[in-house]
């Protein structure tokens, strides 16, 4: 059985939803799921984990909450090079430029990175997008 770990930053909601979904997807294929906040995660914890679905929404110009998730994610970076990753979350308005540019730093940093740039759904998701994020849980049990 697979460990995997499912970190998320979410303000309205909208992400929150999406990690237990994912959660539920890892739960569903037979392995385990822990969800946690970046408060909650750190370097010693990535080893844990066989895999890791990284979510956080759209914020600002498109970029990563800065508080939180980013001053988290920065110290796992060093940490990545030959980890399994998803990246998910939501947004409001864009293109999808914060999700591009964060799948290209895990790439920059030796992850490997389930299917680009990630699953990004507009605002909050409706019965397709939570079923995309199951699905995106039960992937990660197999990869």
């Amino acid at each position: 059985m697979k460990k995997i770990a499912v970190v998320y930053w979410s303000d309205t909601g909208n992400t929150e939803n999406m990690a237990h979904c994912v959660a539920e997807g890892v739960k569903d294929a037979g392995s385990e799921a822990t969800l946690f906040t970046p408060g909650n995660f750190s370097p010693e914890k990535l080893l844990e984990y066989d895999a890791v679905a990284f979510g956080c929404p759209a914020m600002g110009a498109e970029q990563l909450e800065e508080n939180e998730f980013e001053p988290m994610f920065t110290s796992l970076e060093n940490s990545l090079s030959g980890k399994k990753l998803a990246l998910f979350g939501s947004y409001g308005w864009g293109d999808g430029q914060w999700m591009r540019d964060w799948y290209d730093r895990c790439k920059n940093a030796g992850a490997d990175v389930y299917e680009e740039p990630g699953l990004m759904i507009c605002e909050a998701p409706d019965a397709a997008g939570r079923e995309a994020c199951r699905e995106l849980g039960r992937a990660l049990t197999k990869w």
